[in-house]
């Protein structure tokens, strides 16, 4: 699963990205979602995850990107400057199965993506 910030501005950096990736955390718990692999790059959220049959991708996101969203913006004043519109991320998302490919394959896709110019070393981890 994968979303952008809005205008792909990198404000996911230092304690933005870090209230992010808690956010993501407790959402996951409260909802039975296991975090297998993630990462808070400065413009864009990556998520490999393991849900119950029962949550749907679409209600999934709407959790993710809402309850972030209106936390940092509360939590961030600063992130009003650039969000004016009280729209943090952008509209739309990527999601993908796991169906044809390995687990192996996407964790190696996750550790090898610091290397994209745009990461942010705050990243999600399986504890």
């Amino acid at each position: 699963m994968i979303w952008i910030t809005k205008y792909r501005y990198e404000v996911l950096t230092k304690e933005v990205g870090e209230r992010a990736r808690d956010v993501i955390r407790q959402i996951c718990d409260q909802k039975d979602i296991k975090i297998i692999s993630g990462v808070v790059s400065k413009d864009h959220v990556h998520l490999y995850i393991s849900y119950p049959p029962k949550h749907s991708v679409s209600d999934m996101v709407k959790w993710f990107k809402g309850r972030s969203s209106r936390k940092l913006q509360d939590e961030f004043p600063q992130l009003g400057k650039v969000y004016w519109g009280k729209h943090f991320w952008a509209i739309g998302y990527a999601a993908f199965s796991s169906g044809h490919i390995t687990d192996e394959m996407i964790k190696e896709y996750l550790e090898k993506h610091d290397q994209h110019p745009n990461h942010n070393d705050e990243d999600f981890k399986v504890e």
